[in-house]
């Protein structure tokens, strides 16, 4: 089997960085299962962890053998590009025996100019200690893989939910849980005012680092999405190296770490397995901007103050956080805390210490701590 994925960034080849990600020990534990859906030209794909993982106890599972034999293996999806990776007690595939039950699924979504593969490392310790369960890994509309999938306008946070839903639809499944960091918490925040199902009951949305309102930037000196948005907007296509990228966006003001992170959506031009003479960007940058404005202008505080029964909506507020949370946010999300306790819906409330915006790279170990409450 010759195609892999190393859930490790955007990038699609080389060594990726995801704002200084903490290289994470696993214990041995049972095997886990990664199964590549989309993209990958091989049909037969498994995932596949890398070297760096060999004392890890983590062994990878071949796609079952007669599915390859009847031709039953997972399409393509027209809606947008996933992973899904599954725990090692996880017997169940979209196009298996419909007689199997379905294991429960969290589908985690990541923020404006990220991609799935900035929560492989994440998932994949979730699904080592949570071994009946999976985790669909999801790029969003314009970004990543799903940028070669054309989307109509406008590019909202509603468009982008209902992307979301479209698809877990189309792959049978029936989300218990929904992760969304950033422009992805108010994606999550928008699947569950979209639609009843193909939604569980009880479901558990985690909105991290991002309020339901109007978004507030913080002070000066913080990398701040929409300027970053528009100093990309002025770079070339096509990149010779990504190097002098850093090194502009270094000269802007932006972190270090921010310039490598952004390197990581440039793809190799050239022929596979060829040294690379230029790189292009694999996002879709006009849409992205359009995403943007939406997150910072999307109002979704109807949802978080009269909850549907049977959901329950977790804030995570980085002790460092790069939005400027108002102290009539934090009222709004308390009062909302009571009221829901008292319609059987929840809204609760949590702050991840030691940690900046980008809280599954800066206390990845806080952060899971607190959302295997959801998985026990």
């Amino acid at each position: 089997m010759a195609a892999i994925s190393n859930l490790a960034g955007c990038s699609h080849g080389g060594s990726s960085v995801n704002f200084g990600e903490r290289r994470l020990t696993f214990r041995p534990t049972p095997a886990l299962k990664t199964r590549i859906s989309w993209p990958s030209k091989n049909p037969l794909a498994v995932g596949h962890l890398g070297k760096g993982h060999k004392n890890s106890g983590v062994r990878m599972a071949l796609v079952d053998e007669k599915l390859a034999r009847s031709g039953a293996l997972p399409k393509p999806s027209d809606i947008l590009a996933f992973d899904l990776v599954q725990g090692a007690l996880v017997k169940w595939s979209s196009v298996s025996d419909r007689s199997l039950p379905e294991p429960p699924t969290a589908v985690f979504l990541h923020g404006i100019l990220g991609c799935r593969k900035n929560w492989g490392t994440f998932t994949r310790r979730l699904a080592q200690e949570f071994p009946t369960w999976q985790f669909l890994l999801v790029d969003l509309r314009c970004h990543g893989d799903s940028a070669s999938i054309k989307k109509r306008g406008p590019h909202t946070v509603s468009s982008t939910a209902l992307d979301v839903l479209k698809l877990v639809r189309q792959l049978r499944l029936t989300p218990r849980v929904l992760v969304g960091h950033s422009f992805g918490g108010k994606v999550a925040l928008s699947m569950a005012e979209q639609a009843a199902k193909p939604l569980a009951r009880p479901v558990k949305v985690w909105v991290l680092d991002a309020t339901p309102g109007k978004i507030r930037p913080s002070g000066d000196g913080e990398d701040h999405p929409e300027e970053l948005i528009s100093v990309l907007s002025t770079l070339p296509q096509e990149i010779s190296s990504k190097r002098d990228v850093v090194d502009v966006l270094v000269r802007k003001g932006f972190s270090k770490d921010v310039a490598q992170w952004v390197v990581t959506n440039l793809r190799p031009t050239g022929p596979l397995g060829s040294s690379p003479s230029t790189f292009s960007w694999v996002f879709d940058l006009k849409g992205i901007s359009e995403m943007y404005k939406s997150y910072e202008e999307t109002n979704l505080w109807k949802i978080v103050e009269d909850v549907p029964r049977g959901v329950h909506v977790n804030f995570l507020k980085a002790e460092r956080s790069l939005h400027r949370w108002a102290l009539e946010d934090l009222q709004r999300i308390h009062a909302a805390e009571e009221l829901a306790a008292e319609e059987a819906g929840g809204v609760e409330m949590h702050v991840l210490e030691d940690a900046g915006h980008w809280v599954h790279a800066d206390n990845p170990d806080g952060l899971f701590r607190i959302l295997s409450s959801s998985f026990q």
